[in-house]
């Protein structure tokens, strides 16, 4: 199932300013347009490439082309393409499958795994996540490969191997309700990520944007510029262990006083608790490893120009604002929509939960540099059903359920689609013409 979605830039801002102009605030409506740029947010694309949702597996339709549509969209409206999107993260969990039981470095530091009833099958390691979902993953991000600065990094499904850790079992009872007793994943090995997002790939070697790596591309940096301003963004590999952190404090060193954006794969939850995933908690398995709250504390925190922070893996939404150690705001935001599933149900798929598939949703975060108190204008936008979240009559009916059961509809949408004041962006950083001078 394809899906055309190819704006240029007058239709896209048309259409843009007729889906939001009695939402948008003041500040949107008068823009200058060399303030104000877009960035793409791509959250947990695993159920997409999953070889399970695909016709020769005998699902209904082939998930991925709704990634590859999705990758469309972002392509068609890139500032090159005449659109307003500057730069592109991606939040991890880029497929869904291993290859291993469990990596050689892992199983050399003494590692054991054991059987898991409740996981089963579902994390048994396959070929076909090197013959359907990494080369879907890898046909999708070049359709934007040489048009826009971009960051993928590792989530945990994108690692080699992912077991349950033979210190952290299931329990002998099961309760679905209470997820410490379900056992322990961990993650290990990125030889597969490396082959298609590595430092060393056609993707980012030699590009003059992408400025610096580690752990061959596992963690990453890219500059860009827009809005009169040149960002640096780091992207961090899932539960970063100490080594990850402490390069990306000598990216920063290196960069000094330019805002600086942070993607990594879990950070925190739909309640905007900085809290490790019981089912995947990196530090609990191996002492190397750092979980979101220590991620905080050692590194987020401690450097200034850190004003924004984007991540996924747990299904929802969030966001909460801290001040860092200088008295300074740090944006977080949690976007991941991947147990969406309505376009199953629509094709007839029965289940008793929802068929994760992603439904096309992602987010577009526009930057408005231009104002006198500038901001960043949050929405979430379906390539699927062509359509933003709050233009969505069913959004919340389809979604929060399971999702945020706790919240009302109005919160649930407000979620969403939301602003961020960034009322000290132009105290804390200078233009590029000013930094230049």
């Amino acid at each position: 199932m394809a899906f055309s979605t190819r704006f240029t830039r007058r239709a896209w801002l048309g259409t843009a300013l007729a889906l939001t102009l009695t939402a948008m605030p003041a500040f949107a409506k008068e823009a200058a347009p060399d303030t104000s740029f877009t960035i793409a947010v791509l959250p947990d694309t695993q159920n997409y490439m999953d070889y399970t949702h695909q016709k020769a597996e005998n699902f209904p339709f082939d998930a991925n082309e709704m990634f590859f549509a999705q990758m469309q969209y972002v392509a068609d409206n890139l500032e090159s393409a005449g659109g307003d999107i500057a730069f592109v993260t991606s939040l991890g969990d880029v497929w869904q499958h291993q290859t291993l039981d469990m990596d050689p470095g892992h199983a050399a530091r003494g590692f054991k795994s054991v059987a898991n009833p409740v996981f089963g099958a579902h994390f048994a390691p396959t070929p076909k996540v090197l013959s359907v979902e990494m080369p879907a993953a890898k046909k999708g991000f070049e359709m934007i490969a040489g048009k826009v600065p971009f960051s993928v990094v590792p989530g945990n499904h994108d690692y080699d191997a992912m077991w349950t850790d033979a210190n952290h079992p299931p329990a002998a009872k099961i309760d679905p309700r209470d997820l410490t007793t379900i056992g322990m994943l961990h993650p290990g090995g990125l030889n597969n990520f490396r082959s298609v997002f590595g430092a060393d790939t056609a993707f980012f070697k030699d590009k003059p944007w992408y400025v610096a790596s580690h752990d061959g591309g596992a963690d990453s940096a890219q500059i860009f510029e827009a809005g009169g301003y040149r960002f640096l963004h780091i992207g961090l590999q899932f539960d970063p262990p100490n080594a990850s952190l402490e390069w990306a404090a000598s990216v920063i060193a290196k960069y000094p006083g330019l805002p600086t954006i942070v993607s990594t794969h879990d950070y925190m939850d739909q309640k905007g608790a900085r809290v490790s995933n019981p089912v995947i908690d990196g530090h609990a398995v191996d002492p190397q490893d750092n979980n979101p709250e220590m991620v905080w504390q050692k590194f987020i925190s401690q450097h200034d120009q850190i004003f924004l922070l984007l991540c996924g893996h747990e299904h929802g939404q969030a966001f909460r604002t801290d001040k860092n150690k200088f008295g300074n705001p740090v944006y977080q935001v949690l976007s991941d929509y991947q147990d969406r599933g309505q376009t199953a149900i629509e094709a007839g798929v029965k289940s008793a939960w929802p068929v994760g598939i992603g439904d096309g949703w992602m987010r577009l975060m526009k930057f408005d540099l231009g104002a006198e108190k500038p901001a960043i204008r949050v929405s979430t936008y379906s390539t699927h059903y062509k359509k933003l979240s709050a233009d969505t009559p069913d959004y919340a009916k389809w979604y929060r359920p399971h999702e945020q059961p706790e919240m009302t509809d109005a919160q649930f949408r407000a979620a969403d689609d939301f602003v961020i004041e960034l009322a000290d962006f132009h105290k804390r950083f200078k233009s590029a013409a000013a930094a230049r001078r």
